[in-house]
């Protein structure tokens, strides 16, 4: 059972990707990538690598991509505040059954103003909603 690979591959960067095509339609029947373009998410560019030009099936395919790996990130994005909701409960949790004394002298400080910091930007946000309504 041989599953067909896919035409395009895309190597996750930073703000992006570099974007190669995929062949093993070559006598050795090894699979060969060559890259076409790097694309950054960022700011939408899709820069052809080197001197060549890319097909509209080509773009067609990058910026689908595109599309999708915002959408991912997006919704990672999200994932990760409700994990540090989670944290915070647990992070709770550890301060009123676990910590020692020297445990809390060493995070009090810094959990105080990184909350407090969170919540005054909460309020701020939360406030500019309401007067758009």
């Amino acid at each position: 059972m041989s599953a067909e690979l896919p035409e395009y591959y895309f190597r996750v960067r930073e703000n992006g990707a570099a974007v190669f095509r995929v062949d093993t339609e070559n006598r050795q029947r090894r699979i060969e990538m060559d890259q076409i373009a790097v694309v950054n998410i960022k700011n939408g560019e899709i820069k052809p690598h080197g001197d060549r030009s890319l097909s509209e099936e080509d773009r067609t395919t990058i910026q689908n991509w595109m599309a999708e790996r915002m959408q991912v990130l997006a919704q990672r994005d999200i994932d990760d505040i409700f994990r540090a909701v989670d944290y915070m409960n647990l992070t709770t949790q550890w301060v009123q059954s676990k910590a020692s004394s020297e445990q809390l002298e060493a995070v009090t400080d810094q959990l105080l103003l990184a909350m407090h910091d969170l919540r005054s930007t909460l309020v701020r946000k939360k406030a500019d909603r309401l007067l758009k309504k």
